[in-house]
């Protein structure tokens, strides 16, 4: 299923992408870190992360051209137990990984895959965002360290089996431009707490047979079904909105009108649905807060009502000043 097609059928297109502006400033970054065979990337992994290992003065780049996401993630896997084998710098340019994601293979596409002389593996994870005085912005860093942490528990599996089986290293290398410049700077990035995130999610996920089996039956996400149908039929599959869903699902906008047009509370961020304790809608939030629902007892319910107070105090207050 096409989730941005799907989007566009229900009548709210997502809006995924980078402007062309800032995809070409990307591509061009990335092509200047990787020129001649990598010696700049090859340059920063050495002295950011493995500073004692030999000067990768001559690099191994090998083809990882192949038919197909399965054939490249197959040729990627060869390269990787080749290079492993060799003992040499090794840079990977664009290989293709495989995870499996609730039943189903997911192929993912990292940056660049980095071999050590010592046969250990490492993510490099390239981004246009500006590193000033040594320090990116803590949101983007955040979110590179956990697209890195997929990458990683992937190639994790690929490591699994290679005999013996290869080190995947828990500190990726994130680079990106210098202060406002294009020449490149890199910093390393811990990213174990990501991953051991993610591979609680991913054990967490709901297999989509799991999903398929508990639809009605007749359930079809066609594209070219009447708008009411399809609205329909995705709805019949449980979705809950946040606004971090905005930055990772075609279907985005369409969930958000949907959790708006039920006052759920969640389309203000889950952080608060969670100190709502179980109050799951605006209308819920209401009438704890003045007083005509709600266990008392509940913290939630009683720090409601407090600030309902506190505000009604100072309208008063403010009232009285004014006349």
């Amino acid at each position: 299923m096409n989730k941005a097609t799907l989007a566009a059928a229900l009548g709210a297109p997502s809006a995924f992408g980078q402007s062309q502006f800032a995809f070409m400033r990307g591509n061009s970054f990335e092509a200047r870190v990787k020129a001649d065979g990598g010696a700049e990337l090859l340059r920063l992994v050495r002295e950011k992360l493995d500073p004692t290992a030999q000067a990768p003065d001559e690099a191994l780049v090998p083809d990882l051209a192949a038919v197909g996401p399965e054939g490249r993630a197959a040729r990627t896997a060869l390269a990787l137990r080749e290079a492993t084998g060799a003992r040499a710098w090794t840079l990977l340019d664009h290989p293709m990984l495989a995870l499996d994601v609730a039943g189903s293979p997911t192929f993912l596409e990292p940056d660049a895959v980095v071999v050590h002389p010592d046969g250990s593996w490492t993510v490099v994870e390239i981004k246009s965002f500006p590193m000033l005085d040594g320090s990116a912005d803590p949101a983007k860093v955040g979110a590179a360290a956990r697209q890195s942490a997929v990458y990683v528990l992937a190639l994790e599996e690929v490591a699994a089996r290679v005999t013996p089986p290869a080190v995947v290293r828990h500190r990726v290398l994130l680079v990106c431009p210098k202060d406002f410049s294009n020449l490149p700077t890199a910093s390393p990035v811990d990213v174990r707490k990501q991953r051991a995130v993610t591979r609680r999610q991913l054990a967490r996920l709901t297999r989509i047979e799991e999903i398929a089996d508990a639809l009605p039956e007749g359930t079809c996400f066609a594209p070219d079904l009447p708008r009411e149908e399809l609205t329909a039929a995705v709805e019949s599959v449980p979705a809950t909105y946040a606004p971090e869903c905005l930055a990772a699902c075609e279907l985005a906008f369409h969930c958000r009108d949907r959790s708006r047009a039920q006052g759920a509370v969640t389309s203000y961020g889950r952080s608060l649905r969670a100190e709502l304790g179980g109050l799951a809608t605006v209308d819920e939030v209401l009438a704890a807060a003045h007083g005509t629902a709600g266990d008392p007892d509940d913290p939630a319910v009683a720090a409601l009502r407090r600030a309902a107070r506190l505000r009604a105090d100072a309208l008063a207050g403010e009232a009285a000043v004014c006349r």
